[in-house]
């Protein structure tokens, strides 16, 4: 039987990352071929190598997954996220789960998830002046002097609401249980292809959330804005925004390949780590 190939990557900054990393190569050692450690060895991550490999190995918290699925977007490589982090909310397996499930997880196909992820630009004068990808959200936040910004947003060129206020979320089905949970959005399966709209703070009673097809081209022109109003992709990625920009979201044509954890669903993990549907607490 051929050994799966893998790519190791990894958050040096986490406490435990460094021990669970070579606890899990020396287990790995004679099941599999590690084509790569990129926690050890950050020079080896070329496209060439990442096309190679059959699984990405990702030790840290959703912070790590998310830069990772970042750059293999084009790679095509299913990622199994180790949590040695806080929450883990992307990151399903603990380093004891990832070795007692590694036989089923690396020859199970079934557990390979397709999520959709979005492109990102930003342009001025009719021309790029920033790009990006996102795993869970494209949010515009407002930034100093922290005065409300109006936003013109379009969906394939019609026009869908002129947003006053804090700023805005774009978010993935992914990113669904992210910042747009918290600004009061919608919770999407992870697996739907959508975008969720989600204003920060409206200046309205009657803007709420919406969720609009995949494969729509969302533009948004700020018109009213801060000195420091900044998009910011996944919290990772920032981009300064001023008046005569226009930014562009739409769906990527790559794919965040995700290895789902076979002991629970995604409902297991969003009542496990938000307490999502937890009962009241009854008198007994």
């Amino acid at each position: 039987m051929t050994k799966p190939k893998l790519i190791i990557f990894g958050d040096p900054k986490r406490r435990y990352a460094a021990e669970a990393v070579d606890d899990f190569v020396q287990f790995a050692t004679a099941k599999a071929e590690i084509i790569a450690n990129c926690f050890r060895s950050p020079d080896k991550s070329g496209v060439d190598v990442l096309k190679e490999a059959d699984f990405a190995v990702v030790f840290g918290g959703d912070g790590t997954i998310l830069s990772t699925a970042r750059e293999l977007s084009e790679a095509d490589v299913p990622v199994i996220g180790v949590n040695v982090g806080k929450l883990g909310f992307l990151a399903q397996f603990s380093a004891a789960e990832l070795k007692q499930l590694f036989a089923r997880i690396t020859s199970d196909k079934s557990l390979i998830e397709k999520r959709m992820i979005l492109a990102c630009v930003i342009e001025s004068n009719g021309s790029e002046k920033f790009g990006s990808t996102a795993i869970n959200d494209v949010v515009i936040a407002a930034g100093a002097p922290f005065n409300m910004v109006e936003l013109k947003v379009t969906v394939q060129g019609q026009s869908l609401a002129g947003c006053t206020s804090d700023g805005i979320i774009i978010s993935t089905p992914t990113g669904s249980t992210a910042y747009n949970l918290s600004a009061g959005g919608p919770i999407l399966s992870a697996d739907l292809s959508a975008i969720v709209i989600t204003p920060l703070c409206p200046h309205s009673l009657s803007f709420r959330p919406i969720v609009i097809n995949a494969d729509s081209i969302l533009e948004i022109q700020p018109v009213r804005v801060n000195k420091d109003t900044t998009i910011n992709l996944d919290g990772q990625v920032s981009h300064k925004l001023a008046v005569g920009d226009v930014v562009k979201v739409q769906r990527h044509h790559g794919s965040f390949l995700v290895v789902n954890n076979p002991v629970r669903t995604q409902w297991d993990t969003l009542a496990g780590k938000l307490n999502w549907a937890e009962k009241p607490k009854y008198n007994k």
